[in-house]
């Protein structure tokens, strides 16, 4: 590696990409002008790109988007995952499209700069993108500067100097403070979002960094929905005499989420409530089960995703993103392996055979198929239904 300091700016860059190995990725800038570190990892999906960006799943990765022309859709108001955005920044190939979508409230770019958000176009994406599924997920830093100047030596300290996912804790960042009800739910053209005002069960959704149309989808499906943070205590959970508990998805290493997550799952477990895990959730019960955890080379980013369930034998068109997985051969008697993927055979999900608790690594609200996984949160419901009548 050249000495960083005597690099100059190539002619209309305004915006860097630097490894943590040191390699330069030159572009132009899009959104906020800040730099922000974190993993650098690619998303498959076509569309979607505001519910992406919006993801709590997200914190700490800097997206780069595999689909050259992003920006057509626009943004609104009811596409958002959260109100407050936590990936990092994103990296596509083109200039942001023009919106040309009837729902368009604003231009991306512009709402990036509103969410305070990093950008870079220009860059080879297909290159990025096979590198790091050759050689993993990078650190690095992105960086956006109108005039050009950039203090490389800095920025390659960033990189080098970031942990990493491995090890990190996120979900104390991205999950609520404090418990709210949810009543929101699924959105219908014309309308807008409904609102559930006659439930068939209350359910306590444990936040570890929720998604909104998780919650929606719960709603819709006939659940009266209290979040809580997903530091809560047993005790203050099962103080809200849910008839069901949810483990909601989230971003970081689960195993140090699990330091203070799992003994509170394991007390749940002891309560014989029906349980519902997705993604960060599914990991975490798989970890107070007793099964092992580990970080992925890759990890699954996309909304084309075949996913087997196994006593059905069918595929779902899934939407994942998650860069660990439970590993399926730790699995304890008495917890059967339920889903997997099509793509590597990892571990999509569990269920336990003698308890109406289950888990899938996938979103099954993120409507990729568009609606194959819907019977997901059905089949809980149901569970809860059963519960109550014995």
């Amino acid at each position: 590696m050249s000495d960083l300091s005597n690099i100059k700016t190539p002619p209309g860059a305004s915006a860097v990409i630097i490894l943590s190995d040191g390699s330069l990725l030159w572009g132009k800038g899009l959104g906020a002008e800040k730099e922000a570190v974190g993993e650098i990892c690619f998303n498959t999906s076509i569309t979607g790109y505001q519910e992406i960006m919006t993801d709590p799943s997200y914190a700490g990765q800097i997206i780069t988007f595999t689909f050259p022309h992003i920006g057509n859709v626009g943004t609104n108001n009811e596409d958002i995952e959260t109100i407050r955005p936590a990936a990092q920044g994103l990296i596509i190939r083109e200039d942001i499209t023009a919106p040309s979508s009837w729902r368009a409230d604003n231009h991306f770019n512009n709402w990036l700069e509103k969410q305070n958000l990093v950008g870079i176009c220009g860059i080879d994406t297909r290159a990025l993108t096979k590198r790091i599924r050759d050689n993993g997920a990078p650190n690095g830093v992105i960086a956006h500067s109108k005039d050009g100047k950039f203090d490389l030596p800095k920025l390659y300290k960033m990189a080098q100097d970031w942990s990493g996912l491995e090890g990190l804790d996120l979900a104390k960042e991205v999950c609520c403070t404090q418990s709210y009800k949810w009543d929101e739910s699924d959105w219908t053209l014309g309308e807008g979002y409904g609102k559930q005002e006659n439930p068939i069960c209350k359910v306590v959704a444990i936040d570890y960094g929720a998604k909104r149309n998780i919650l929606r989808c719960l709603a819709a499906a006939g659940c009266d929905v209290t979040v809580v943070p997903g530091t809560a205590t047993a005790e203050e959970i099962m103080s809200h005499k849910p008839d069901g508990i949810f483990l909601s998805n989230g971003p970081g290493d689960p195993t140090a989420t699990g330091v203070y997550a799992v003994p509170i799952i394991k007390d749940l477990l002891k309560e014989d409530l029906p349980i519902f895990g997705i993604c960060l959730g599914h990991q975490i019960l798989s970890l107070a089960l007793g099964a092992k955890t580990r970080k992925m080379h890759l990890g699954h980013r996309g909304a084309n995703h075949p996913v087997k369930d196994l006593k059905t034998g069918k595929v779902d068109i899934t939407s994942q993103n998650h860069g660990f997985e439970v590993i399926a051969d730790t699995l304890p008697e008495g917890v059967e392996q339920s889903h997997i993927s099509l793509f590597d055979g990892s571990n999509e999900g569990i269920a336990l055979k003698d308890k109406p608790v289950f888990s899938v690594q996938y979103h099954p609200e993120a409507s990729p198929g568009p609606q194959d996984s819907n019977y997901l949160f059905e089949r809980f419901v149901e569970n809860i239904k059963k519960a109550k009548a014995v």
